[in-house]
C-alpha cells in the first residue's frame, strides 16, 4: 500500500521561508513522478513543482525562482522536499504531494492525474 505523508507546513510572514517534506512508503521513487500541489479553497488545485522520471524538476511560472523540488536518499529510505523561499501571501494554500505514473508520450515529463496523494499540509504567509 502507498502512503505518503506530509508535513511542514505552518505560518510565515511575507517574504520568509518553508520547507516541506513528503515521507513515503510502498513506492519506489524513480518509477513514480512526484510532484508538489496546492489548493486554496474554491479554486482548482495547481501543480507548484515535480520531478520526473529521470529526475528533471518543473514548475509552475508562479513559483519559478523561489521554489525548489527536491529528493533525498537516506538509508534506502526516500523523502520529497518542496523548499520554498520569498514566500508571499498568494503562495497561502493546502500543499499535497503526489505519486503518479503518467507521463506524456515519448518523453519522462510528468502528466496527470496522479495515482497517490497524501493528506496535505496547510501554509499560511501574512503580509
Amino acid at each position: 500500500e502507498v502512503q505518503l505523508v506530509e508535513s511542514g507546513g505552518g505560518s510565515v510572514q511575507a517574504g520568509g521561508s518553508l520547507r516541506l517534506s513528503c515521507a513515503s512508503s510502498g513506492l519506489t521513487y524513480s518509477s513514480y513522478c512526484m510532484g508538489w500541489f496546492r489548493q486554496v479553497p474554491g479554486k482548482e488545485r495547481e501543480r507548484v513543482g515535480a520531478i520526473d522520471t529521470v529526475g528533471l524538476p518543473s514548475y509552475a511560472d508562479s513559483v519559478k525562482g523561489r521554489f525548489t523540488v527536491s529528493i533525498s536518499k537516506d538509508n534506502a529510505k526516500s523523502t520529497l522536499y518542496l523548499t520554498m523561499n520569498s514566500l508571499k501571501p498568494e503562495d497561502t494554500a493546502m500543499y499535497y504531494c503526489a505519486a503518479g505514473t503518467w507521463v506524456v508520450a515519448g518523453t519522462s515529463r510528468c502528466a496527470e492525474p496522479y495515482n497517490y496523494w497524501g493528506q496535505g499540509t496547510q501554509v499560511t504567509v501574512s503580509s
